[in-house]
């Protein structure tokens, strides 16, 4: 029997799911529809797993260097198999809390995959959804009066480098090793394959990075790239940047070879395994978007700024279209989603107020505009920065590398963006954020009284800086 919703959602990620819950919230009858597990790509397979490994990976270089501290220690030695237990732990729990939400928000969970249907008995027009249920029953048909495709997305892979599980890894199967390599190469020196490349020096691997741009985090402001490759480097990670691979080339025995042009040469890498870290591509396969007038260009789904698709019941939201593929980003983008069919008259979301994070060691936090991106956009910018090495905090916590960088308009004194390398500035990036929300100069952010000794700090001085006027530089 078919059942009838006002909300069904493809898709129980991080987007999908916080989507629900805002729907339950507006008294929306709805459904999520999920092939694998609540929580989707960023609670199992990436955001979660990763951060935990990245903090024992953290925890494990800093106790090698507790006498640093005055404390002495022995015998140091890494248990992978404790490490892995205890990121499964943080997930289970999680996993628990993400059912418990929906449990509470009378959400009902279809396991199995979901495909949009065109008109049919059902409906008049596209929308209807069929279900083929994970354990083998009938499929379940929904009826809902809107959709939302939140359905995520996959490591992109390249041609003749297919992941093996074995040798080849992507992202996923590199998750669940039950024993660090002594050696690997990574291919793409994006977000991801920093973060791993971090993760696994701090581990004790031999860590190579070739990444086809001329500087790693190529998305990121110029000099953060430059500072992170310094300290990725003083780290023993090896970087080969504005390298092409040639997958041709890979050969697989008891480790793995590849070749690499650089600089008008073939280099050739040999490693125990191989990481290919080359971007993410949308799930937009299966789902019945062949059944619909939906618009998908270069793999993405298009939509409106209220995330509508041409089907104006239909909407997308999350890594499915693009954009920031983020996991706070698509949930933001499926709240305005659910307001908008509630009728709500949501704002749409301001992407360059969005804070990015990269979880490696040191970290790398920004908002706004890089100071080329600002130029290009034709303001007359000034610049502001201070370094961590001065603030009294970062020394006593025992990581003073890195800097904070304010890009702000030279005649508005508007902020345009801010841009942090160190310690821990995945937590205080939101500062800058709500700095953007507002509307801040960097006057007003110097004018913040910072807590002293914080590692926020940083943010005044380097507000300050704009003006050449930092107290402690």
């Amino acid at each position: 029997m078919a059942q009838e919703y006002d909300l069904v959602i493809l898709g129980a990620g991080t987007g999908g799911y916080v989507a629900a819950i805002r729907a339950a919230q507006l008294g929306l009858k709805t459904a999520v529809v999920e092939k694998e597990k609540l929580g989707g790509t960023c609670l199992h397979k990436g955001c979660i797993p990763s951060k935990a490994l990245l903090r024992s990976a953290e925890v494990f270089a800093t106790t090698k260097r507790a006498s640093d501290f005055g404390v002495e220690t022995s015998d140091v030695s890494l248990n992978f198999f404790k490490v892995q237990e205890r990121k499964q732990a943080i997930i289970d729990q999680l996993h628990n809390g993400v059912q418990h939400l929906m449990k509470k928000g009378k959400i009902d969970i279809y396991e199995g995959t979901g495909r949009i249907l065109g008109p049919s008995i059902f409906s008049p027009t596209p929308g209807t959804i069929s279900v083929e249920m994970n354990n083998g029953e009938e499929n379940e048909m929904l009826i809902p009066k809107n959709v939302i495709v939140a359905t995520g997305s996959r490591p992109r892979m390249l041609p003749g480098m297919q992941a093996d599980g074995t040798h080849v890894l992507t992202s996923d199967e590199a998750l669940q090793l039950e024993e660090l390599p002594s050696s690997i190469i990574i291919v793409g020196g994006g977000v991801i394959g920093i973060e791993w490349a971090s993760m696994l020096a701090d581990f004790g691997v031999e860590v190579t990075v070739i990444e086809y741009s001329d500087r790693i985090l190529p998305t990121e402001d110029h000099e953060i790239s430059k500072e992170a490759q310094r300290l990725m480097k003083k780290k023993g990670i090896k970087i080969v940047t504005g390298a092409k691979v040639l997958p041709e080339t890979l050969e697989k025995s008891a480790g793995v070879t590849i070749k690499a042009e650089h600089k008008g040469e073939e280099k050739t890498f040999t490693a125990d395994k191989l990481l290919v870290s080359v971007g993410r591509a949308a799930n937009v396969e299966g789902i019945g978007l062949e059944n619909t007038d939906i618009q998908v260009e270069k793999g993405m789904i298009l939509t409106n700024e209220f995330y509508q698709t041409k089907e104006s019941h239909i909407y997308a939201i999350g890594d499915v279209i693009g954009g920031l593929q983020l996991a706070h980003v698509a949930s933001h983008e499926g709240i305005v989603a659910v307001e908008h069919i509630a009728g709500q008259n949501p704002d749409p979301i301001n992407y360059d107020t969005v804070s990015k994070c990269i979880y490696s060691h040191p970290e790398v936090a920004s908002v706004g505009l890089t100071e080329a991106e600002a130029k290009e956009k034709g303001h007359d910018v000034k610049t502001g920065k201070f370094l961590f090495k001065a603030i009294g905090k970062a020394l006593v916590f025992g990581e003073s590398d890195g800097f904070v960088k304010f890009v702000v308009d030279e005649k508005t004194d508007d902020l345009l963006g801010v841009h942090m390398i160190g310690p821990h500035v995945t937590d205080m990036i939101s500062e800058a954020a709500i700095a953007k929300v507002l509307d801040a100069s960097n006057w007003e952010v110097s004018h913040t009284i910072h807590p002293h000794p914080t590692l926020s700090e940083i943010i005044g001085e380097a507000a300050l800086a704009v003006e050449g006027k930092a107290i402690h530089s």
